[in-house]
């Protein structure tokens, strides 16, 4: 079996449990973090996502590989240093991770690819299943930095699976904070319920997949300091799994027929989420600039 095969079989088993767990938990806590309509868009997302990776795995391995090729360095480094090489293509991929993700949070049309993950207004570990769907579509154009210097495809994208696996673990309420030397390097269930919840000073926030260094070091950090609110900062109100996907790109298609120059209609593509023309919706930035004022 290859390394991702043996992954995959390990993290199946590993999920069922500690989501069952967690319910379990959560009833005898009297915890209302499970709602099972929401739970299945969640799984039927992950399912979508995970076809569609499969689907594209040959042009994402492929433009890895050809840009590995090319490597500035000497290519497939792993086989010469594979310690020192490991430890190297880890961090290069989750600081890599973290623009990705930075830059779903601050453009519209890959906000509208990425904003189903954080459309349940639950917070469980069914929600780390609750996959960007269409994200593969792009995600490996972050990770050619990383062939460049000398690590293939198939490396670079089996670390991704890893640091995923670790993501899932993040998704609970169930667990408070770590201890401050964990919770100052790395991301923690507390920082990423602050990610998760729609309470306007958390809003794109703590965007770290396993470091937590990058959003310290890029201003994106937030602490968890008040009760999160989760979910979109406006209610979906739908279980239906396309409609969920699909969703905020409807909401494009809506911003693109109002009336106005070409300048404006590329500005609802490409700046941030909340940005309108006439005021009428606010940016997380223009949303905190306001709350402060009031303050």
């Amino acid at each position: 079996m290859s390394k991702e095969e043996i992954l995959l079989a390990i993290s199946i088993p590993v999920y069922i449990v500690f989501i069952v767990s967690e319910i379990v938990i959560g009833k005898k806590k009297n915890k209302d973090n499970y709602n099972f309509k929401d739970s299945l868009v969640s799984i039927v997302l992950g399912i979508f996502g995970g076809m569609l990776d499969l689907g594209l795995k040959f042009i994402t391995l492929g433009v890895l590989n050809w840009c590995n090729q090319h490597a500035i360095v000497e290519p497939n480094l792993l086989n010469k240093f594979p310690i020192a090489a490991w430890f190297i293509v880890f961090i290069g991929q989750d600081f890599c991770f973290y623009w990705l993700h930075r830059s779903e949070h601050y453009n519209r049309v890959l906000w509208a690819v990425h904003s189903n993950h954080h459309s349940s207004e639950k917070y469980n570990f069914t929600v780390a299943l609750r996959s960007s769907v269409l994200q593969p579509f792009y995600r490996f154009v972050f990770y050619i930095p990383i062939a460049f210097i000398g690590f293939d495809g198939l490396s670079i994208m089996f670390i991704y699976a890893v640091n995923q696996f670790y993501q899932f673990f993040l998704h609970t309420e169930l667990v408070g904070k770590f201890p401050k030397w964990y919770e100052s390097v790395f991301v923690t269930p507390s920082h990423h319920r602050v990610h998760h919840a729609s309470n306007i000073k958390y809003l794109d926030k703590n965007m770290g997949q396993v470091l937590i260094i990058w959003d310290k070091l890029f201003g994106t950090f937030q602490e968890e300091d008040e009760k999160p609110k989760y979910g979109l900062t406006s209610s979906l109100e739908t279980y239906n799994p396309f409609r969920v996907v699909f969703n905020e790109w409807i909401k494009i298609k809506k911003d693109l027929s109002k009336p106005g120059p070409i300048k404006q209609k590329l500005s609802y593509l490409i700046k941030a989420p909340g940005w309108s023309h006439d005021g009428s919706t606010k940016t997380s930035n223009e949303l905190r600039s306001e709350l402060s004022k009031e303050n």
